[in-house]
């Protein structure tokens, strides 16, 4: 009988230091907002040199994780900063205008994940989950309803008090509250027709056309901590994907 051999699978040393960087993100070394140790100290702690932390870091920046601030250090990114405001808003006029929307909570409740929000949130059929419907309007007109699930063992204590009370996007509440930060999002895009209960939310005829954003949005280590499907009302915006 012949036996399979496994093959060892090489790592570069940034890579290596890039992992290790992020588990003490995840175990909470260094908060959203607060500095990180310099290169130099970093380069100590692992054993490396200076140049590979720098490369390692450089690809935490280029994945929102870090910030570089010159002559002041390197940070943990937060969701609050003006230039992370329109990473996971992807709506904007037909001209391209951005413009940030105002949400209308129309209520945070408890209920039990069914088989398809158990599969996107990477949790057991039946376990408590919050669910957050709410309103985006631009320029005062309804044009997202979003309807949201979050594991309620992770986010204990949510309530519509909280959410309405919050100033600030739901990410930078997971953020503050919840110590939770979301890394990156998969979205599955398609078009849809409006039901009876969008139409009266959005304002639209019965059977308009609305494009339907189905997205998982995680933290660190892949982890999924929310899903959320967006009915977007495409007659004055439309979504807007720089590929550059």
């Amino acid at each position: 009988m012949t036996k399979s051999h496994s093959t060892p699978t090489f790592r570069p040393l940034y890579e290596q230091i890039k992992i290790l960087i992020t588990q003490s993100l995840v175990a909470g070394e260094w908060r959203p907002g607060e500095v990180i140790p310099s290169e130099l100290e970093l380069a100590s702690r692992f054993k490396v040199s200076q140049g590979t932390v720098r490369k390692a870091i450089d690809e935490l920046a280029a994945d929102n994780i870090l910030v570089r601030r010159q002559g002041k250090g390197t940070f943990v990114a937060t969701h609050t900063e003006e230039h992370t405001q329109y990473r996971f808003l992807r709506i904007v006029e037909l001209s391209g205008k951005k413009e940030f929307p105002v949400s209308e909570l129309l209520h945070c409740e408890r209920g039990k994940a069914d088989s398809i929000a158990a599969e996107r949130l990477g949790l057991k059929r039946g376990a408590p989950i919050m669910m957050v419907r709410r309103l985006l309007r631009f320029s005062g007109e309804p044009v997202i309803l979003d309807d949201i699930c979050l594991s309620a063992t992770l986010f204990k204590g949510l309530n519509d008090a909280l959410i309405a009370e919050f100033e600030g996007t739901l990410y930078s509440l997971y953020e503050s509250r919840y110590g939770t930060r979301i890394i990156r999002a998969e979205e599955r895009i398609r078009a849809v027709v409006a039901d009876e209960t969008v139409t009266g939310l959005l304002g639209i005829p019965p059977n308009a056309p609305l494009l339907d954003i189905d997205r998982v949005a995680y933290t660190y280590g892949d982890q999924p901590v929310e899903w959320r499907v967006s009915r977007c009302n495409t007659q004055h915006h439309c979504y807007l994907n720089d590929l550059g």
